[in-house]
């Protein structure tokens, strides 16, 4: 019984444009059009696209997949062997990026963990550039009111306790 282009793209779990594709790039033999111009497929497309479909699985290129269904059945070996040592050399490239990902990662925290600028480094520099007392509860009022996520990452950057944190942020906010 012969297949719409539809009814063969579902059978394969492909959509109906990877059909077309997979023709025009002669995966698929071109189909016979029925009276009405529509496409119709034979149980040996359906067989065909369900191979093409396997190798595709296999992580096998499309111009490998045409030389496969041209070329003698023998040399399907060739070429898969082929593939399986390029997939090893593409995982041992992704492994090499998860290693270089790990490695700036791991600078990251170590900067993170840095004590560049701690709290008692930044009081001093707010009193260098003339802050009062009552100018630097003024700052963090300002900057707890407009940007509280932030200030409380700033307060953390500076190294200062959890609790003093909380401390600094309830008399920012007002609270007692």
């Amino acid at each position: 019984m012969p297949l719409t282009i539809t009814k063969l793209a579902r059978a394969c779990g492909l959509s109906r444009s990877t059909v077309l594709y997979y023709e025009s790039l002669g995966l698929v033999r071109p189909a016979r059009r029925s009276a009405g111009n529509y496409r119709l497929y034979q149980d040996g497309d359906l067989a065909r696209l369900r191979q093409v479909c396997a190798y595709r699985d296999a992580g096998l290129k499309l111009g490998d997949i045409r030389s496969l269904l041209e070329g003698p059945r023998g040399d399907a070996a060739g070429v898969l062997e082929r593939r399986l040592l390029e997939i090893g050399k593409e995982i041992e490239m992704l492994r090499e990026h998860q290693r270089a990902i790990a490695r700036l990662l791991g600078q990251t925290k170590r900067l993170r963990r840095n004590r560049m600028v701690t709290k008692t480094k930044w009081v001093e520099i707010m009193r260098a550039a003339g802050f009062s007392e009552e100018q630097m509860h003024r700052w963090h009022r300002e900057f707890e009111k407009a940007a509280p996520a932030e200030h409380q990452e700033f307060l953390e950057f500076l190294h200062i306790p959890e609790a003093e944190v909380k401390r600094i942020r309830e008399w920012s906010a007002g609270r007692p």
